[in-house]
């Protein structure tokens, strides 16, 4: 596997996923015509269908002229496939993706064992193809095949309805993407999207007149076959199913009425797991999915269960007594164990959430796991086929790179975590408060000095993580750490026996406190017990079938579906389809830029113009200018941060709007990064001038759009813009004032620094559900410079 294509002033190959192997040699080769297979009487419409959709996009460049002689791609069986290597026993892995393509002078020659490698082997063209200019395909030599049978990616349905159109235009960027399941979320709490025949109150109750008729079910599907991808269809039960208690509350496991629900969050109606006619709806439903959708799997939901109507029916409570049921949890075991045997009358197998998971669970189901990498390695060490989901959440949002460090598998820590004799140790209990739901909380140890410093978190509940870039001096520590919620940047100052600071969750702060539990200088106290990391043992690791990204719509629809999804969705199928060992963010986001432009100017993905639009919407022409140098600074909130406002501010439901400035903005901001990465390369070395220019000219820049666009926002400020740019000009002001001190070597004195710290926290916290993203590396700055100085704290 090479793991960079580019040498001495090469742009890197805009390459995404990125392929097993990659040679690449001298020289181009012109297309001037459509491509042409040499046999086309032995290519299947599949993949005749995939050519033609490429010489449509070729057709827009210049230079390419219909009536000149047409290019030919020669065909040839591949003798020999690596194929997967992770894959289902179905239809799956007998679908052989891999491909070989070779763009020499004497041609194109693509060897498939399939036209699903055909396909794969276009896509790749296309993306070679560039977005401009002429066509000019690279000398090159491609070996490819993805490491994952499974590449998904989920679409809700349900909270926002998503048109077809939009559906169909998400394909297209998956196929892109060589991305190959499509998981749609058909039905839950806020509402039942697919007809059905024979439960028809399910649409005209439950709908809100917004569902999708069995032939643009068919029409979905049939794109997507068309493009290599399949269906998975998702019907939640016996949970999420508020939508089921409104169109048929005598299935529920309690009376009702029930009302239409629109608020987002777990509910509590329950299908009656005592009630034979839930399982004649299973059934019937079932039946009708299974005739619809033709993938060898249906994903039932399974999650988020709250017991507490199972536990007020005494008829379910006596039906749990009769068949001998210890407790909820085997209830729904029992109850999936119904819905498998009629999936498999129905020649399908079950998918469910990670809460599926039991020890009576139907053999073959496939666990897909949303609490991370500890569910999944349960799951496949107990036999289960497995999918993981965490770290690939595309509406928290995250930024690329930690996406891209998702390992799927659980990992074995690479420190001691043991305090050796004479070593200096602590430990501390803490909570991080939320906004909504229950307190993070765990315990941070520390142990060592020097070139010994290491530490972990033990977080309730969760097996031991060790932390990074991990610093312990006097009454000050800091640590990186990639969690479930996100990239956790902590410094955090230590007041005695308490600890207390900040945590950067994503991109926006939770206040940690904490007390010490425990310590060498404590008789009788010991590190905490860590819980065991079921590690996937080597036998097992064929049932690890790959993952999928997740984009629930909570906080989406269909006007700001792509920002959210592209090109991020990129980044997860690289994880998904490359090889183990690509791992170097920088080359990652190098060719990231590239396929982002490329997949709005050829594949139609619309991240940047439903950005433009809003811009246009929302903001008055006398102010776009700046506005647009704003936005480039900002990101939304991450991780579940703007919920957690909106459970706070607003109603937490539909009727929240998703009009506002941050719903258009980025996931990341790359203005930002590159700003961090010239401000950190500076700080290891302040005689380079090369990074301290770049940062010096960003800083005057934002402080100069910020300052102008504060006369016009204090006059008009339809969006809520005013309180971030003043942040901007805080932040920038500071920044410049910082940069001034290091390099004339004056610096801040005690009273500068605490006030430089006091307006830096103010301008990291959510406002209006956006962060000014260079708050963060500007406060390192800060706490770099004061700390020595003045024990910043």
């Amino acid at each position: 596997m090479a793991a960079s294509d580019s040498t001495a002033g090469q742009t890197p190959l805009a390459l995404m996923p990125y392929p097993q192997s990659v040679v690449r040699q001298d020289g181009h080769l012109a297309v001037k015509a459509p491509l042409q297979f040499a046999n086309p009487g032995a290519v299947t419409p599949r993949a005749k269908a995939a050519l033609q959709r490429l010489n449509t996009v070729l057709s827009r460049r210049s230079g390419v002229n219909d009536n000149a002689a047409s290019a030919i791609i020669k065909l040839r069986p591949l003798e020999k496939s690596s194929g997967a290597i992770n894959v289902p026993t179905d239809e799956l892995k007998r679908a052989d993706e891999s491909y070989q393509l070779a763009v020499s002078d004497a041609g194109i020659t693509i060897s498939a064992a399939t036209d699903l490698g055909v396909l794969h082997a276009l896509t790749t063209l296309m993306q070679l193809a560039g977005d401009q200019g002429p066509v000019q395909l690279p000398y090159i030599v491609i070996d490819d095949a993805p490491r994952f049978a499974w590449r998904g990616v989920l679409l809700d349905s349900v909270r926002h309805f998503l048109p077809v159109a939009t559906i169909k235009r998400q394909i297209d960027g998956m196929a892109a993407a060589k991305l190959n399941v499509l998981h749609w979320h058909l039905t839950d709490d806020q509402g039942w999207r697919f007809e059905s025949r024979a439960y028809p109150k399910l649409t005209q109750l439950a709908a809100n007149g917004q569902f999708y008729t069995r032939k643009e079910i068919l029409a979905v599907i049939a794109y997507a076959d068309a493009r290599g991808i399949y269906v998975l269809p998702e019907v939640d039960m016996p949970g999420h199913a508020s939508a089921i208690a409104v169109a048929y509350p005598e299935l529920m496991s309690a009376p009702g009425p029930y009302q239409p629900e629109d608020r987002w969050g777990v509910h509590k109606p329950l299908l009656n797991p005592a009630n034979e006619d839930v399982y004649t709806f299973a059934k019937t439903i079932l039946q009708e999915v299974a005739e619809l959708f033709p993938f060898a799997y249906v994903h039932i939901g399974g999650d988020e269960i709250d017991p507490e109507h199972w536990q007020a029916n005494e008829k379910i409570q006596a039906f749990m007594a009769e068949h001998a049921l210890a407790d909820e949890h085997a209830l729904h075991t029992y109850f999936n164990a119904r819905l498998a045997s009629i999936l498999a009358e129905l020649n399908r197998s079950m998918v469910g959430w990670d809460e599926v998971l039991h020890p009576d669970l139907a053999e073959g189901t496939v666990v897909q796991s949303w609490r991370g990498p500890d569910a999944l390695g349960r799951a496949v060490n107990a036999g289960f086929p497995a999918l993981l989901s965490t770290g690939f959440y595309l509406d928290q949002p995250q930024n690329s790179a930690y996406h891209y460090r998702v390992t799927l598998a659980p990992q074995p820590l690479s420190i001691d975590t043991t305090a050796h004799k004479g070593e200096r140790w602590r430990s501390w209990k803490f909570t991080m408060p939320r906004k909504r739901g229950s307190d993070v909380a765990g315990t941070l140890s520390v142990i060592g000095a020097g070139e010994s410093l290491r530490g972990f978190i033990d977080f309730k509940g969760k097996s031991r993580a060790s932390v990074s870039e991990l610093t312990w001096r006097d009454g000050y520590i800091s640590f990186t750490l990639d969690t479930w919620m996100g990239p956790m940047h902590a410094a955090l100052s230590v007041d005695g026996d308490g600890l207390h600071g900040p945590v950067v969750v994503a991109n926006a702060p939770y206040a940690l406190t904490g007390e010490l539990v425990g310590s060498n200088r404590i008789a009788g106290s010991a590190l905490p017990t860590a819980i065991a990391k079921d590690l996937i043992a080597p036998d097992n690791q064929h049932l690890l079938l790959g993952g999928e990204a997740a984009l629930w719509t909570e906080m989406v629809n269909e006007h700001t579906i792509d920002i959210r999804l592209w090109p991020r969705a990129f980044v997860v199928a690289e994880r998904l389809w490359s090889s183990r060992e690509l791992r170097d963010a920088d080359f990652m986001y190098q060719r990231l830029d590239l396929v982002s432009q490329w997949s709005a100017e050829v594949v139609g993905l619309q991240h940047f113009a439903q950005q433009r639009a809003a811009q246009q919407a929302l903001v008055p022409e006398s102010q776009r200018e700046l506005v647009i140098a704003l936005s480039r600074a900002l990101e939304p909130a991450q991780y579940y941060h703007r919920h957690h406002e909106k459970s706070t501010n607003a109603t937490y439901s539909r009727r929240d709007s998703l009009n506002n400035f941050a719903d258009y903005l980025p996931a990341e901001s790359r203005f930002t990064q590159k700003f961090s990465e010239d401000l950190n390369r500076w700080a290891e070395n302040p005689d380079d001038n090369s990074a301290l220019l770049p940062v010096r000219t960003q800083l005057n820049q934002w402080h100069k759009d910020a300052s102008a666009l504060l006369i016009k926002l204090q006059k008009l400020d339809p969006v809520d813009l005013l309180p971030v740019t003043q942040s901007l000009q805080s932040v920038s002001d500071w920044g410049l004032r910082l940069l001034n001190a290091e390099s004339k070597d004056k610096p801040l004195t005690a009273a500068q620094c605490k006030q430089a710290q006091l307006e830096l926290d103010m301008a990291m916290q959510i406002q209006h559900e956006m962060i000014v993203a260079p708050a963060q590396p500007v406060a390192e700055l800060l706490r770099d410079s004061c700390f020595k100085l003045h024990q910043l704290k």
